[in-house]
C-alpha cells in the first residue's frame, strides 16, 4: 500500500514537463487563467517547476523510503532465516553431526542465506514497485496517444520471452565453467605437491601441455559465454532502441499532421527512457529469483533430515518441572543407523528409581548409542522406553535438561569461561524483570522472529540445583569437585590466573600480607636461587625490557599489535635513547628466531608461547632482509616501532645470550634515572611494582613470591609451587585461590583446556544441577579403581536419590553396584538371540553368524560395527581335520589370517633330518597369521590343526583396512605383536 503511493508523484514528473513546455513556454499568450486564477506567463513557467521540482523531491524521499524499508525487510528477514535455521539445527540428532560436516553447515547458514536476504526484501517490494511504475508510464504513454502506448508495449513481449531463454544458456555454460575450473584447481594442487617429482622425471613439459589444454577448455567455454552475454545485450540493446525509431519517425509524423503536441512527445520520449529502467529491474529480479529458488532447495534439503526433534517439544518452557523419579525401563528397544543397520538391537532392562547401575560395553558405539538413548538424543528404531509412567519420547526438552545429566570424557566446551561451561544447565531462561535498555533490542528480536529473551538478563537459577542464593551455586560446584577428587588440581591451577586489584579484596590483601612468609618458606628449603624476585636494584631475565626500564608490569596483557599501537610508549623510549639499542637486539633476536621457526614454523608451541604475532614477526623479517645491514635513521617510525615490539614483548630469559650485559646495565641506569619518574606517564598501561601492593599483571603465584619462577627451575617449579600452595592453605586462602579458576576464560571448542580439567567439568556440569538421572560415560577412566570408586560413592551421597548409570569398557568389582548389564555388539549378553537367523535371507543369516563369531573374540570385540561388518563380509569359513596342515612356512599369506573359532592348532619349525620344533599352541579366540598379512611376508611358521578346527579366513585386503582405519585394533594388534616380541626375547 505504502510503495502505491509513489505513483502519482511519478506521473508528475512525467506529465509536468509536458505541461511546461506547451501550457507555459508554448503559451499564445502573455496571461495564462488556471481554475479561475490568472497568471502571467512567466508566473505560470515559475509555478510549474516549482512543482515538477516538488514532486520530483517527493517522488525520491517515496522512493528512498521505500528501499529504506525494504533493506530493513530484507535484513529482518535474513535474521529470521538464519535463526530459525540455526534453531532447527539444534534440534537435529546428534547422529547427524557425525556424518555431516559442520563447515558445511556454518558455509550454509551464513554464505548461501546471504543473497537470499536481499531476495526477500525483493520478493514483495520489486514487482509492485517496478511493475507500478512501468505501468504508470505505459497509463502515461496512452494517454498521449495510442500510437505511443503501442509503441512502447510492441517489442516487451519479444524481450519476456528471448532475455531469459539466452540468459538460461549462459547460466548452463557457467556452471560447466565452474566445472572445469575445479578441475584445473586439482590439476594445480597436484602439480604444487609433485613439482619435484615433475622435475626429477622429466614430466613437466607434459603436464603443462595438459594444463594448457584444461586452459584452453575454460578458455573456449569463456569465449561462447562472451559470445552468447554481448549478443543478448545486443538483441537486448537494439530491441530497446527500436522503440525510439518508432517514437521518432511515427511521432514525429503526428506532430507534423498536428495530432499530437510537440510537448507530448518530449514527454513520451523521456518517458520511454525511463521505461527501460523499470523492465530490466524485471528482468534482473526472475533471474535471481530462478538462482535462489536452486538454492532454497539446497538449503532446505541439508537442514531436513530425519529424526528431528518436535518443534513443540523444545518451544517455550512448561511453568512445572516434573521430577524423573520413577524407575527406568527400556521395553525390546532398537537403534538403529543412518544406513538402517541396527547398533541396539532388543535391550530389555529395568533401573529403579535411586539406585547405582553398571553397563558393561567394551564399544564405544554401544555406549554412545545407550547414552543417546536415555537422553533422547536419538529415537528407537521400535520398542519403548519410560521413567515412571511417562513416556522419555513425550517429555519437553526443559524436563531432560533439567533431570537427566550427562558427563563423558570428550565434552563438548563453548568459548566463554569455565563457570559459563558448568552453570549452562542452570541456565534455562531468564529471571527478573527486562532492563530498560534492552526492551528496544528484545522489540527487534521479535519482529525478525528471533528470541527475545534478553542476553544481558539474569539467567542463573539456583532453584535447579535446589539452592536459594546465586551465591551457593559456587559452594556446591566446589564440592563436586572435592568429590572426584579434583579439587586440588584446580586449585594448583588457579595459581597461574591473573589477578585483578579491583576485585577479590580479601585475596589481594591476604595475597601482600602473606608475601614474608612464603619467601622464608621459599629460603628456608633452598628454592630462592630458582626464583628471580622483584628487586629495584637489578635487572629482572623473566620481565620484558619496558616492564625492567619502568620497573613495572602492564595492567592487561597486550598482544604485539596492541603494543604496536602505544606510539606514546616507543617515543619515551627513543626519548630515553634507547631506541638505537633496542634496533640491533631486536636484528639479533628476529634473525634467531627465524633461523629457528622460520616464517612457516609460527604455530608451534614453543613459538605460541613468546606471545609474538606471526604476521607482525614475518613483516619484521621481510623488512630487515629488504633493508639489511642499514643505516636504522633512515626507517620508518613504523617500521622501527614493528621491530622495537618484540624486545619489548619478550624477556631476556627468553631471548637467550643475545641479551647481553651491557644492555641490561643500560636499561638499569636509565630506569634510575628517569625511569622510575616516567611511571605517572604510562599509569594507564604499566602498574608499578612495589611489596605492599599487588601486580595486575601477573598470576597469583607470581604475587605470591614477588617474582617469577626461572625458566631453568625445572622440576624445582613444582616444589615451589607446592611450597606457595601449602602457605596460602595455610593463611586460609585456599578457597578464595580456587574461585579464580571458575573464571578461566575457555577458546574455542576449550581448545586451551588442559586435559586433566576436562572429566570434572563435564561431570559437574552434569551434577550440578541435582539431575534425577545421571549418566555417566566411560569418565575417569584414566583414574586408580580406588579412587574411582571413592568418586562413586561420594558422587552417591552427593545425590542420594538420583539414578546413577556408569557406563564403561569393564568394571572392577559390579557387587559395588545395585544393577549390572551388558552389552556387546548391540547386544545384551544375557539375552540368547535365538530364531532370528531363521527369518533372514541365507546371504543375511551368514553374515550375522560371521559377525557374532568375530564380536566374541578379545581382538574384535570392540570393533567399529561398520568395520566388523567389512570383516565379516570379506571372511570365509573355514574347516580342518586333525593332522591337515592349514599353511606351510615360506608360503606367501595370499589366504589372509586366521580365526579360530574352535578345536587346537600347532604352530612349528619344520626342520629337515631334526623333525620340528613347536612354537606355540593357539585355540578359540586366536589370531594367527595377521603379521604376513601386514609385512606382506613369507609365513615364519608352519600350522596343523592339532584336533578338528574351526576358523574364519579373514581376507587380506579387508583385514588391513580394519587395521589402517580402527585405532583400536591396531593398538590391540600392537600388544600382540609385542607378547611375540617379549616371548622371543625371553
Amino acid at each position: 500500500m505504502f510503495t502505491s503511493t509513489l505513483f502519482p508523484f511519478l506521473y508528475l514528473t512525467l506529465e509536468l514537463p509536458k505541461r511546461i513546455i506547451n501550457d507555459a513556454i508554448g503559451a499564445q499568450s502573455s496571461s495564462i487563467t488556471v481554475l479561475g486564477v490568472e497568471f502571467t506567463q512567466l508566473g505560470f513557467l515559475a509555478l510549474l517547476c516549482a512543482a515538477f521540482l516538488l514532486s520530483v523531491l517527493l517522488h525520491g524521499l517515496l522512493k528512498m523510503r521505500i528501499n529504506t524499508m525494504k533493506g530493513i525487510l530484507s535484513e529482518r528477514m535474513l535474521r529470521r532465516l538464519r535463526y530459525s535455521l540455526i534453531s532447527r539445527m539444534l534440534r537435529f540428532p546428534k547422529t547427524y553431526f557425525r556424518r555431516t560436516s559442520q563447515g558445511e553447515l556454518v558455509a550454509m547458514i551464513t554464505g548461501e542465506t546471504e543473497p537470499m536476504g536481499g531476495m526477500m526484501g525483493d520478493a514483495l517490494t520489486q514487482p509492485v514497485l517496478q511493475a507500478g511504475q512501468m505501468i504508470t508510464i505505459l497509463v502515461f504513454l496512452f494517454l498521449q496517444s495510442v500510437w505511443f502506448g503501442l509503441a512502447a508495449v510492441a517489442l516487451i513481449p519479444l524481450q519476456a520471452w528471448l532475455i531469459p531463454k539466452l540468459q538460461r544458456r549462459i547460466n548452463l555454460m557457467n556452471k560447466e565453467r565452474i566445472k572445469e575450473v575445479r578441475q584445473l584447481a586439482a590439476m594445480i594442487g597436484e602439480s604444487a605437491a609433485g613439482a619435484g617429482e615433475l622435475r626429477i622425471h622429466g614430466g613437466w613439459r607434459h603436464r603443462l601441455s595438459a594444463i594448457s589444454h584444461r586452459l584452453g577448455i575454460v578458455f573456449n567455454i569463456r569465449f561462447q559465454i562472451y559470445q552468447k552475454k554481448f549478443f543478448m545485450k545486443f538483441i537486448n540493446n537494439f530491441i530497446t532502441q527500436l522503440t525510439p525509431f518508432f517514437f521518432f519517425s511515427v511521432g514525429g509524423y503526428l506532430v507534423i499532421q498536428g495530432a499530437v503536441s510537440l510537448g507530448a512527445l518530449v514527454a513520451a520520449l523521456a518517458a520511454y527512457k525511463d521505461l527501460s529502467s523499470p523492465w530490466k529491474e524485471l528482468l534482473t529480479f526472475y533471474n535471481q529469483a530462478q538462482d535462489m529458488s536452486l538454492r532454497w532447495e539446497t538449503v532446505t534439503e541439508k537442514f531436513s533430515p530425519s529424526g528431528v526433534i518436535d518443534e513443540v517439544l523444545m518451544t517455550g518452557r512448561p511453568e512445572v518441572l516434573p521430577h524423573l523419579d520413577g524407575a527406568i525401563e527400556m521395553n525390546d528397544v532398537t537403534v538403529t543407523d543412518a544406513d538402517g543397520n541396527a547398533v541396539l538391537e532388543n535391550i530389555t532392562a529395568r533401573f529403579a528409581s535411586g539406585s547405582m547401575v553398571a553397563v558393561t560395553a567394551p564399544s564405544v558405539e554401544d555406549r554412545q548409542a545407550l547414552s543417546d538413548l536415555l537422553t533422547r538424543e536419538v529415537m528407537p528404531a521400535s520398542g519403548t522406553i519410560t521413567v515412571g509412567d511417562t513416556a522419555l519420547k513425550n517429555l519437553h526438552q526443559s524436563v531432560i535438561a533439567a533431570r537427566i545429566g550427562h558427563a563423558s570424557a570428550r565434552p563438548v566446551l563453548f568459548r566463554g569461561s569455565l563457570e559459563d561451561n558448568v552453570m549452562m544447565s542452570l541456565r534455562s531462561r531468564p529471571t527478573g524483570t527486562l532492563p530498560q535498555d534492552a526492551q528496544h533490542a528484545a522489540q527487534e528480536a521479535a519482529a525478525a522472529g528471533n528470541s527475545s529473551d534478553p542476553l544481558n538478563a539474569e539467567w542463573l537459577d539456583p532453584d535447579l540445583a535446589g539452592l536459594e542464593q546465586t551465591g551457593e551455586l559456587r559452594g556446591w560446584w566446589q564440592s563436586l569437585l572435592e568429590a572426584m577428587g579434583s579439587e586440588e588440581t584446580l586449585y594448583l591451577r588457579a595459581l597461574d590466573q591473573k589477578l585483578d586489584s579491583d576485585e577479590k579484596i580479601n585475596l589481594v590483601a591476604g595475597l601482600v600480607e602473606v608475601r614474608p612468609r612464603v619467601w622464608e618458606a621459599v629460603v628456608a628449603a633452598g628454592l630462592d636461587r630458582h626464583v628471580y624476585r622483584f628487586d629495584p636494584e637489578r635487572y629482572n631475565p623473566a620481565l620484558p625490557v619496558t616492564s625492567n626500564l619502568f620497573f613495572a608490569t602492564m595492567r592487561r596483557p597486550l598482544s604485539q599489535q596492541e603494543l604496536a599501537a602505544q606510539t606514546d610508549l616507543f617515543d619515551l623510549m627513543r626519548k630515553l635513547g634507547l631506541e638505537e639499542g633496542l634496533l640491533d637486539l631486536s636484528r639479533d633476536v628476529i634473525d634467531l628466531l627465524n633461523q629457528i621457526f622460520g616464517t612457516d614454523g609460527t604455530e608451534h608451541p614453543l613459538f605460541r608461547k613468546l606471545g609474538l604475532d606471526p604476521e607482525l614477526f614475518e613483516r619484521s623479517v621481510q623488512l630487515l632482509r629488504a633493508r639489511g645491514q642499514g643505516d636504522a635513521q633512515t626507517w620508518s617510525d613504523a617500521d622501527k616501532v614493528l621491530l622495537m615490539t618484540v624486545p619489548a614483548q619478550i624477556s631476556a630469559e627468553q631471548i637467550g645470550p643475545a641479551f647481553s650485559d651491557t644492555m641490561q646495565e643500560r636499561i638499569l641506569e636509565l630506569r634510575k634515572a628517569n625511569g622510575l619518574k616516567v611511571q605517572d606517564e604510562l599509569r594507564a598501561l604499566y602498574v608499578p611494582l612495589r611489596p605492599d601492593r599487588i601486580a595486575p599483571g601477573l598470576t597469583v603465584l607470581e604475587n605470591a613470591l614477588y617474582g617469577k619462577i626461572a625458566d631453568t627451575a625445572g622440576g624445582r617449579a613444582d616444589e615451589l609451587r607446592k611450597i606457595v600452595s601449602e602457605v596460602l592453605d595455610t593463611a586460609e586462602l585456599r578457597s578464595s585461590v580456587t574461585e579464580l579458576i571458575y573464571d578461566l576464560p575457555l577458546a574455542l571448542g576449550g581448545a586451551d583446556l588442559p586435559a586433566a580439567f576436562v572429566e570434572p567439568l563435564s561431570i559437574s556440569r552434569a551434577a550440578v544441577k541435582r539431575p534425577d538421572i545421571l549418566i555417566l560415560d566411560n569418565v575417569l577412566r584414566g583414574t586408580e579403581a580406588l579412587e574411582r570408586a571413592a568418586a562413586a560413592r561420594n558422587l552417591r551421597r552427593l545425590l542420594p536419590d538420583a539414578t546413577l548409570i556408569h557406563l564403561g569398557e569393564a568394571f572392577e568389582d559390579v557387587d559395588d553396584f545395585d544393577d549390572h548389564i551388558e552389552i556387546r555388539q548391540g547386544r545384551m549378553v544375557s539375552e540368547e538371540q535365538t530364531g532370528v537367523i531363521a527369518d533372514d535371507s541365507a546371504a543375511s543369516a551368514d553374515l550375522l553368524r560371521k559377525l557374532r563369531a568375530l564380536e566374541t573374540t578379545p581382538m574384535f570385540s570392540a570393533l567399529n560395527r561398520k568395520q566388523l561388518r567389512l570383516l565379516a563380509f570379506g571372511a570365509r569359513w573355514f574347516s580342518a581335520s586333525a593332522g591337515d596342515i592349514i599353511f606351510h612356512k615360506n608360503d606367501m599369506p595370499t589366504d589372509g589370517a586366521y580365526m579360530i573359532l574352535s578345536g587346537e592348532a600347532q604352530l612349528f619349525h619344520p626342520e629337515e633330518g631334526r623333525g620340528e620344533t613347536q612354537v606355540a599352541m593357539v585355540g578359540p579366540g586366536s589370531l594367527v597369521g595377521e603379521l604376513g598379512v601386514i609385512r606382506n611376508e613369507p609365513r615364519a611358521l608352519t600350522m596343523r590343526a592339532k584336533t578338528e578346527v574351526e576358523a574364519l579366513r579373514l581376507g587380506a585386503e579387508e583385514f588391513l583396512a580394519v587395521v589402517q582405519n580402527d585405532a583400536a585394533t591396531s593398538f590391540k594388534l600392537l600388544q600382540v605383536v609385542a607378547g611375540y616380541t617379549s616371548q622371543r626375547s625371553g
